[in-house]
């Protein structure tokens, strides 16, 4: 059926889905929990939305509407404490991290949900392949319009979010030498990759899409798994290229960094988006996966390369008076740090790895970062 009418939502609203790891605490390896989680989180009210994934080693949890950073904040610190005491009363871990770095995909059990078997039945071992940890954030937009504007606008800054969120180094058992292993197990899938190029709801809507849907292969939305795709049931655009992060921390700092950048696109305060700029997407965000915070990327508009490093800290300094505005300034102040300084999670486990040259403590390391905040 058609798509029908972008829905409404306020502006550079936000809202953070994250997809969390569950583990058991004697060796650490993935645990099929989800169901005795989410049956114990039922029988009270949980402070936000807690839902299962395609395996039963896996939910998700989501927020509700937010426009700052401080409740966005205080909200993903109260699903992490309801999460955290509920897995010790199962006697279970919970992780960020893009990637659990030793556990078998044949291993892991499918979600008893029809979706999720359809799926099974439809991609064979891709899906449980998919048991890899993204974080989703929607911005909201006025219109379908600007969506698609925002879309396409935001096709240079990819590569900082999988850099900045790069946090799965490591993927059955060794060192991919990626900083985002994560996204090669996303982009297998065959309507991975970008958003067809148009700026206009109504030719996406009643052109794209129709003929899409005409042909079979998709049914709705949910069918892309674009790194960028409109939501026109929230009325939202969903960034869905970050691995998800060991801290809720740097999880609201890079939500709010993104709003910011769409609040200074929606100025236009940059040239229009071209279909051109595509020309070097498949590159940076390849350097970005690979390299992390050092890889290269070429601006699409001006073909001048840098590393994606220096390309954040020039875009926080165009950015830093839409943070004020937006009240985010600890937000960007996260990820200065971590761009400048600190480097992303990969990096950290790499680290952990090093000194340790131990898997397991990986992931213990995951879990005790999850449950104690920002101390990378």
């Amino acid at each position: 059926m058609p798509l029908g009418p972008f829905g409404q939502s306020q502006a550079l609203s936000l809202g953070v889905e994250l997809e969390l790891q569950l583990v058991n605490t004697v060796d650490y390896d993935l645990t099929s929990g989800a169901n005795d989680l989410l049956e114990l989180l039922s029988r009270k009210p949980f402070p936000g939305t807690v839902t299962p994934e395609m395996t039963q080693s896996m939910i998700e949890i989501a927020t509700g509407i937010q426009t700052q950073h401080a409740p966005l904040l205080a909200e993903l610190r109260g699903m992490r404490d309801t999460l955290v005491a509920a897995c010790d009363r199962l006697n279970m871990g919970i992780a960020g991290g893009g990637t659990h770095p030793f556990q078998r995909w044949s291993e892991q059990r499918v979600f008893e949900k029809p979706r999720y078997q359809q799926l099974s039945q439809l991609y064979g071992y891709l899906a449980k392949q998919f048991t890899v940890f993204g974080q989703h954030v929607h911005v909201g937009c006025a219109s379908g319009d600007d969506a698609l504007f925002l879309l396409h606008s935001l096709n240079r800054y990819v590569p900082h979010f999988i850099a900045l969120s790069g946090s799965s180094p490591f993927f059955q058992g060794v060192d991919t030498l990626f900083d985002s292993a994560r996204l090669n197990s996303v982009f297998a899938f065959p309507l991975s990759g970008r958003a067809p190029f148009t700026l206009s709801w109504d030719e996406f809507a009643n052109g794209y899409f129709t003929k899409m849907e005409a042909t079979g292969v998709v049914k709705s939305m949910k069918d892309f798994y674009w790194d960028i795709r409109p939501k026109p049931e929230y009325g939202t655009i969903e960034l869905r290229v970050c691995d998800t992060p060991l801290t809720v921390e740097r999880a609201a700092a890079l939500a709010c960094y993104l709003q910011a950048i769409c609040r200074r696109l929606l100025e236009r305060a940059e040239p229009m988006p071209q279909e051109d700029d595509y020309l070097v997407y498949t590159f940076n965000r390849f350097q970005a996966c690979r390299f992390g915070l050092d890889g290269t990327m070429v601006d699409p508009q001006t073909r001048e390369s840098r590393t994606i490093r220096e390309d954040i800290l020039a875009t926080l300094r165009h950015v830093e008076t839409h943070g004020a505005v937006l009240q985010s300034l600890p937000a960007l102040e996260e990820i200065e740090r971590c761009a400048a300084s600190a480097g992303n999670h990969a990096t950290h486990l790499r680290q952990v790895f090093a000194r340790t040259r131990n898997a397991q403590s990986m992931v213990q390391e995951s879990t005790r970062a999850l449950r104690a905040g920002p101390t990378l």
